[in-house]
Parts: C-alpha cells; structure tokens; sequence
C-alpha cells in the first residue's frame, strides 16, 4: 500500500488519491485499487507520451515535416519612407497653388468661355477635389502608415480621391474628343462645338462621380491592423473581395476605356494637324499647339494614371490569392505609394494643357500675371514711401512737443 501511495505522488496526481480512501479500508480492495490505478495513470502516460513526441518532431529536419508559419504570422504594413511623405507634400503644395491660380483665372479673368473652356474648368475642379485629402494622407505617412483620425474622415478622403482621380480621367478624354472634332471635323456641325451641350455632359460627368464617391464612402472605411487602425489600406482583409471588384471595374471604365478613345483621337489629330500648311503664321501656331496638347495630355495617361492602375491590380490580385507572400506584397505596397504619388502630379501638368488647349486662357494668365506684378509694385512703392514718412512724421511730432514744452512751463 506504501508503494503505491509512492508511485501516486510521483505521478503528480496526488489530489485523486483522496478518491483512494474508501477503498483502503475493504476487506478486498485489490480489484479496486488495479482499477483506480489504472484510470488515474492513463492520462499521465498519454501526456508523457505527447511530450516526448514533440520534443522529437522539434529535433526532425524541417523539411520531413514542413510548417506554414506565413499563415498563421499576419501580414502588416509598416512605416514608409520619409521621402514618400515629403513628395506628397510638395506635389500637393504644388499642385494646389497651380490649380488655385487656374481657377482664379477662369473665374475672374476670362470674360467668354467656350465649350472647351469649360471642359478645362470642370479639369480643373475635379484636381481640387484632391487638395483636402493630400494633407491626411500625408499625415498618415508621418505617422508611420497609422490612420489618426476618425473613420468618417476615412471615409471622406476616400470618395474625395475616387472623385478626384477618376474625375480627371474623364474629363480628359471628353477634351481629347473636343479637340479631335474641333480640329479634325471642323466642318461638322457636332454637339461637342455647342456650350449648352457640354454643360448638360459635365453636370452628367459630375453626377456618376458623386454616385461613385458616395458608394465608396458607405462601404468602405476604417479596421484595425495589428496595433494600427487603417484606411483604404490593401492590408484590410476585410475589405479585399470589396477591393478586388472595385479595382477590375475602375480599371477598365475609368482607365483602358477612357485611355483608349484619348489615345484614337489624339493619334488621329496628330496625323490631321500634319498635313497641315505651315507655311502661314496660323497654321504653324495651331499645329504647335496641338502637338504640345497631345504630348500632354498622353504623358499624363502614362505617367500620372497607368502605374498607378497597374500597381493596385497587382497589389489586389496578391492579397487575395497570395497572401502568404507578405515581402512581395509590401515591395508592391510601397511601390503603389509611389505611383499615387506620381497621379497627384496630374494637378501640375494640367496648367500646361490649359495653355496649349486655349489661347484665351494663355493670355489671360499672361495679363494676370502682369496685374499681379503692377500690383506688387504698387504695395512695395507705398511700404518704401511709408518707411520713407517715418521719420520725418517723428521729427515733426518732436519739435512739436519741444515747442509745446515752454509754453506749459510758463504757464
């Protein structure tokens, strides 16, 4: 009995000796005592089994018996660059400043607009839909790819960069048409040559835009991320199947379309304004310009909106059927920063197609500019007369006050 007491002990499982009790005492408890033995010792022996078989599959080479650890070790973003940060801020710094004074000029100093004015107008107000979500997003680089604001601002920088982005798209290409038929079809009496027309596009363009941003912004927003709160953020599992559909829609309506038809007619401009007599003043003006208007407006489908396309279907098509390979997922991260960082520099390009695109608008800016400039003159002419009537307003007041001295000392 004394052994087995000994042997109970050993085993840890001293508690279950107080069931053993009642048996001690029997006339007979050997039966019993096997039995009990047995049920107490079996869930040890099994333990002591399974301990001995991990440490041996833990000494076994990894490739006998191979783990996934990728797919239980989340995939989360990390801080960028500082250099992502401070492009972001010149871009929109500058970006806003060009696009501020475009607007200016076509509100108050051109006095007729026509169908391609305001085409270029409402260019113009798709980029400032991007000036407020410029400095959030930069705030969020700063605070190492952490969303510090509250969702509905998620959710308000969302539908203002889905405006802004596929805002210009379209509004480009309805200016690559407006060209195409204005210079190629000249002749032609087109609904693209008529302003009522345009409005009646523009106010159609705006209208899908705010049912675009409107949806983005009830279905998407902000999720927790490891310790970081997130917003349009391809790490938000959450939101990927919502990502991946959003994303093939976009691409092909509000890029390959709409790059498709710019590219068509800026290729047939290209060849019409060749076989165009140069040898006038004119003809040599209206060729040049539109050369320059077709480089523009190409180089900014290619430079500003196709990596930007590219980078997040790739982005998009990893996180959701390869999600384990977390490296080349954050490589294409970085790299989709990048390329939003370049879509952002649409906003300084744009100012060049204004030019070439209208006369009235070049000179406009130039007579603006000279305004500007008489207007700085007069305001540091009349700061130099002031600093110049200091003085001699001090050396009045003092003479007076040394001639008022006698007389209240007289008195």
């Amino acid at each position: 009995m004394h052994l087995f007491v000994v042997a109970v002990e050993k085993l840890g499982v001293e508690e279950s000796f107080v069931e053993l009790r009642p048996f001690l005492f029997e006339s007979h408890p050997e039966d019993h005592l096997i039995h009990l033995f047995t049920q107490v010792t079996r869930p040890v022996l099994i333990s002591s089994k399974l301990n001995v078989f991990q440490k041996m599959n833990g000494m076994l080479s990894p490739s006998i018996f191979p783990i996934n650890h990728s797919l239980s070790v989340p995939c989360e973003p990390g801080p960028q660059h500082i250099s992502i940060t401070i492009l972001v801020c010149l871009l929109g710094l500058g970006g806003a400043l060009l696009n501020s004074f475009s607007l200016w000029v076509f509100c108050f100093r051109m006095k007729t607009w026509s169908a391609g004015t305001i085409l270029q107008f409402h260019l113009g107000l798709s980029d400032a839909m991007a000036t407020p979500a410029i400095p959030l997003m930069a705030t969020s680089f700063a605070m190492g790819s952490c969303w510090p604001f509250r969702q509905f601002v998620c959710q308000l920088k969302i539908a203002l960069l889905g405006m802004h982005f596929y805002g210009s798209v379209v509004f480009l290409t309805l200016i690559s048409v407006h060209r195409y038929v204005a210079v190629v079809r000249h002749k032609s009496n087109s609904a693209m040559k008529r302003v009522g027309f345009i409005h009646k596009v523009c106010g159609a363009v705006w209208l899908f835009l705010l049912v675009q941003g409107m949806s983005c912004f009830v279905f998407l927003g902000t999720s927790q991320v490891g310790n970081c709160t997130q917003c349009l953020n391809i790490h938000q599992g959450e939101y990927i199947d919502a990502y991946f559909a959003i994303n093939f829609v976009l691409l092909f309506f509000a890029f390959l379309l709409p790059f498709s038809i710019a590219a068509v007619c800026y290729c047939r401009l290209a060849s019409s304004v060749s076989r165009i007599n140069a040898n006038s003043a004119k003809g040599q003006a209206i060729k040049a310009r539109s050369l320059k208007m077709v480089a523009v407006c190409l180089l900014i489908f290619a430079v500003c909106f196709a990596p930007l396309n590219v980078t997040r279907t790739v982005g998009v098509m990893i996180k959701k059927y390869y999600p384990e390979q977390c490296r080349l997922l954050l490589k294409v991260e970085t790299t989709y920063y990048i390329a939003w960082i370049l879509a952002c520099a649409n906003s300084c390009f744009d100012p060049l197609l204004y030019c070439f695109g209208s006369p009235d608008f070049n000179r406009a800016v130039r007579s603006s500019l000279k305004w500007l400039g008489h207007r700085f003159q007069e305001a540091s002419s009349n700061n130099e007369q002031d600093s110049l009537e200091l003085p001699t307003r001090t050396a009045h007041s003092i003479t007076f006050l040394d001639k008022e001295a006698p007389s209240n000392t007289s008195k």
